[in-house]
């Protein structure tokens, strides 16, 4: 299973489902709290302005992602809360997943730059996606950060 078929579903808030919002929400808190033992409060009152991204392979939920309009996290659109399942990352979920994203926030939000936080760790995987480190190291719940910009490009 080297290549995933996912399913796609794209929705703002007010349209998820309790139970994709319950997927949601599982897969963050496996990921952000039980895998990399980070103990922060996920729920920042941002889900509600944010279009959620959801790569479904067969009834479960693989990857998500929350993409925001220019001026609600960021000057620029922005990408956050990008997670994937432990057991799908080697089969390509994650860079879907942005792939997914990337296109998203263009057919939304106009064409322009995209701006994210991301984990220090992921940095060169976020380079192989056309994003460039745009400030220093800065601690987020006991996590190094970087901003990083996706410059728009014809």
């Amino acid at each position: 299973m080297s290549q995933l078929t996912m399913n796609w579903v794209f929705k703002p808030f007010e349209s998820l489902t309790p139970a994709e919002l319950y997927a949601i929400l599982r897969l963050r808190s496996e990921v952000f709290v039980v895998e990399q033992n980070c103990v922060f409060l996920d729920m920042d009152n941002k889900d509600q302005f944010s279009f959620h991204l959801m790569g479904w392979y067969n009834d479960q939920l693989i990857a998500a992602a929350r993409l925001f309009a220019p001026g609600k996290v960021y000057e620029q659109m922005s990408i956050g809360r990008v997670v994937s399942s432990p057991a799908f990352r080697k089969n390509g979920a994650g860079r879907a997943l942005m792939d997914q994203s990337i296109k998203k926030c263009y057919e939304l939000f106009e064409e322009g730059p995209i701006k994210i936080g991301a984990q220090l760790y992921l940095k060169k995987f976020y380079e192989s996606l056309g994003f460039i480190q745009s400030s220093d190291v800065y601690d987020e719940d006991g996590i190094d950060h970087i901003e990083m910009i996706k410059p728009f490009t014809h």
